[in-house]
């Protein structure tokens, strides 16, 4: 009788251990359980189920209309497809800020309707409160400082952040903030490579890429932009691995050849 080797899944400690021991931790978006599978058996360690998610799942310009629900129904389909990777999820727009009761209740329901192992949360000292709440009743928190996607607003353009030396040394404070509250990382977003590089040494918690240089614990890239699904997002820090618009395009041409030409299906692909 064959015994089945039981799958270890990634933890917050397990990305811990990756940093002390200096390997790389790898990070991608994930919305359905189709590409969870993929993405997961690949060996990705995270998967972040990204309100991102509001712009190439749903066509929105910004993440700010992606709701809690729909963030959950994405969770529990990326959770069904992963064995071993941790899954965090993006508290979206309007669940958190202002309102730590809010925060925990939006937290609390991602976790227990979806199974999600971890919530992401955008912001310093200005959630703090929020943070604490989650975090005293136990639900993982991995912080996201640099550019803040859901303050686009307030920012008024998706540009380097923390580039003038006062929203710098702002940044590093808020990094040991959220180190201290008792997030088990931080993700940091279109930051200058040096400040990424000051921010990582100066913490203990891993500290995720996107944007911010080669000297961070880990890299993290929106699935469908890495994969080239999505064809006019162009930014610096954006390496394509395929071109699977291309792919794909050429596949529904060539279906549609076959169908018109009363080519498929042939006499292999029918049932007698």
């Amino acid at each position: 009788m064959s015994i089945s080797k039981e799958v270890k899944r990634i933890t917050v400690h397990t990305l811990r251990q990756m940093k002390e021991a200096g390997e790389k931790i790898s990070m991608l978006t994930a919305y359905d359980y189709s590409m969870a599978r993929i993405l997961d058996e690949a060996g990705i360690e995270v998967l972040l189920v990204g309100d991102s998610a509001s712009n190439v799942v749903a066509g929105h310009e910004t993440t700010l209309p992606i709701t809690l629900d729909q963030m959950i129904f994405l969770a529990e389909s990326v959770i069904r497809g992963t064995q071993k990777a941790l899954v965090v999820v993006d508290l979206p727009f309007g669940t958190y800020q202002g309102n730590s009761k809010k925060a925990l209740s939006s937290a609390i329901r991602i976790m227990k309707e979806s199974g999600a192992h971890a919530v992401k949360i955008e912001g310093g000292i200005e959630i703090k409160d929020s943070i604490k709440r989650i975090l005293s009743a136990g639900v993982p928190v991995l912080g996201h400082l640099g550019l803040t996607p859901q303050s686009i607003y307030k920012f008024g353009t998706y540009t380097v952040r923390a580039k003038e030396e006062e929203e710098a040394e702002r940044l590093k404070k808020d990094a040991l903030l959220l180190e201290e509250l008792g997030c088990f990382g931080i993700v940091l977003e279109k930051i200058p490579t040096t400040l990424a590089a000051e921010v990582t040494r100066s913490i203990s918690i891993p500290t995720i890429g996107i944007g911010a240089g080669d000297k961070v614990d880990g890299q993290v890239l929106v699935t469908h932009d890495m994969l080239g699904i999505t064809k006019d997002f162009k930014p610096r820090f954006l390496r394509r691995y395929r071109d699977l618009y291309k792919d794909i395009f050429d596949a529904a041409q060539e279906y549609k050849k076959d169908v018109k030409n009363f080519d498929f299906p042939n006499q292999s692909e029918q049932y007698k």
